[in-house]
Protein backbone atom coordinates (compact mmCIF):
# COMPACT_ATOMS: atom_id res chain seq x y z
CA UNK A 1 0.00 0.00 0.00
CA UNK A 2 1.30 3.32 -0.59
CA UNK A 3 0.82 6.38 1.72
CA UNK A 4 -1.80 8.73 1.19
CA UNK A 5 -0.98 11.90 0.22
CA UNK A 6 -1.68 14.87 2.91
CA UNK A 7 -3.55 12.01 5.41
CA UNK A 8 -1.01 12.93 8.02
CA UNK A 9 -2.32 10.41 10.47
CA UNK A 10 0.38 8.56 11.34
CA UNK A 11 2.37 12.38 12.76
CA UNK A 12 -0.98 13.05 14.32
CA UNK A 13 -2.90 10.07 16.04
CA UNK A 14 0.57 8.20 17.55
CA UNK A 15 2.89 9.41 20.71
CA UNK A 16 5.99 9.26 19.30
CA UNK A 17 9.06 9.25 22.17
CA UNK A 18 11.90 10.08 20.17
CA UNK A 19 13.10 13.84 19.99
CA UNK A 20 11.68 15.53 16.89
CA UNK A 21 12.93 18.67 15.20
CA UNK A 22 10.99 21.56 17.26
CA UNK A 23 9.67 18.74 20.03
CA UNK A 24 13.16 17.81 21.53
CA UNK A 25 10.85 15.24 24.21
CA UNK A 26 8.41 13.81 20.92
CA UNK A 27 5.04 14.24 21.01
CA UNK A 28 2.00 12.83 22.77
CA UNK A 29 -0.89 10.98 21.22
CA UNK A 30 -3.36 13.14 19.51
CA UNK A 31 -1.32 15.81 19.13
CA UNK A 32 0.44 17.16 15.33
CA UNK A 33 3.27 17.18 14.85
CA UNK A 34 5.21 20.33 14.46
CA UNK A 35 6.96 19.28 11.39
CA UNK A 36 3.57 18.63 10.11
CA UNK A 37 2.57 21.20 7.03
CA UNK A 38 -0.69 22.97 6.29
CA UNK A 39 -1.15 20.11 3.77
CA UNK A 40 -0.22 17.04 6.44
CA UNK A 41 3.23 16.58 4.56
CA UNK A 42 6.34 15.76 6.60
CA UNK A 43 8.61 19.06 6.26
CA UNK A 44 11.39 16.94 6.88
CA UNK A 45 10.11 13.89 5.61
CA UNK A 46 13.80 12.08 3.74
CA UNK A 47 15.77 14.32 5.81
CA UNK A 48 18.21 12.78 8.12
CA UNK A 49 17.01 14.62 11.37
CA UNK A 50 14.02 12.70 10.46
CA UNK A 51 13.37 10.58 13.67
CA UNK A 52 13.80 6.73 13.21
CA UNK A 53 10.70 5.79 14.31
CA UNK A 54 9.10 7.58 11.60
CA UNK A 55 11.10 6.87 8.84
CA UNK A 56 10.38 2.77 9.54
CA UNK A 57 6.37 3.30 9.84
CA UNK A 58 4.66 1.99 6.49
CA UNK A 59 1.39 2.20 5.44
CA UNK A 60 -0.89 -0.85 5.53
CA UNK A 61 -4.39 -1.55 5.37
CA UNK A 62 -4.79 -2.53 8.78
CA UNK A 63 -3.50 0.95 10.36
CA UNK A 64 -4.43 3.05 7.64
CA UNK A 65 -8.21 1.83 6.61
CA UNK A 66 -9.66 3.28 3.36
CA UNK A 67 -9.11 6.79 3.95
CA UNK A 68 -7.46 9.80 6.28
CA UNK A 69 -10.35 9.61 8.63
CA UNK A 70 -10.65 5.62 8.96
CA UNK A 71 -6.37 6.29 9.30
CA UNK A 72 -6.62 8.60 12.29
CA UNK A 73 -9.30 6.08 14.18
CA UNK A 74 -7.33 3.07 13.51
CA UNK A 75 -4.33 4.30 15.01
CA UNK A 76 -6.05 6.31 17.84
CA UNK A 77 -7.37 3.30 18.72
CA UNK A 78 -4.16 1.32 18.93
CA UNK A 79 -2.58 4.11 21.10
CA UNK A 80 -5.14 3.68 23.10
CA UNK A 81 -4.95 -0.05 23.80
Amino acid sequence: MQCRLGCGACCIAPSISSSIPGMPNGKPAGERCIQLDDNNLCKIFNQPERPKVCREFTAEVDFCGDSSAQALYIISSIENT
